[in-house]
């Protein structure tokens, strides 16, 4: 069921976007083509026809979406995200250790004698 509405899926596109190209433009670009029409659709042209079927065809792609959202969230109970592996690094950070007291070079005293302001 899935196959088939993801194949529906892809005619339902290719044919919106044939008939976006096919809509009259403010530069005419391939509503040129649909001068011949004109006594098939009525006095307008396609305009209006293609209107309202690329408007269709839009409610039949959301539907579409839609349902094979549903079916495959009903077939698949888990998401791609509950697959991604996360590796847990569980071993301890090696903190580097303090140096004895006796290692450290101590800090010259400065004699409590001697006058600063002379």
């Amino acid at each position: 069921m899935i196959t088939l509405l993801t194949i529906l899926q892809f005619i339902i596109v290719v044919v919106i976007c044939i008939a976006v190209l096919l809509q009259k433009s403010s530069s005419i670009g391939l509503g040129t083509y649909s001068g011949s029409n004109e006594s098939l659709f009525g006095a307008k042209g396609p305009a209006g026809f293609l209107a309202k079927f690329t408007f269709i065809m839009g409610i039949l792609l959301i539907a579409n979406t839609i349902g094979l959202g549903y079916l495959y969230n009903n077939t698949s109970k888990d998401s791609l995200a509950e697959k991604i592996k996360v590796e847990s690094n569980t071993s301890t950070p090696v903190i580097p250790s303090i140096p004895s007291s006796s290692a450290v070079p101590s800090v010259p005293k400065i004699p409590s004698d001697t006058n600063i302001s002379k």
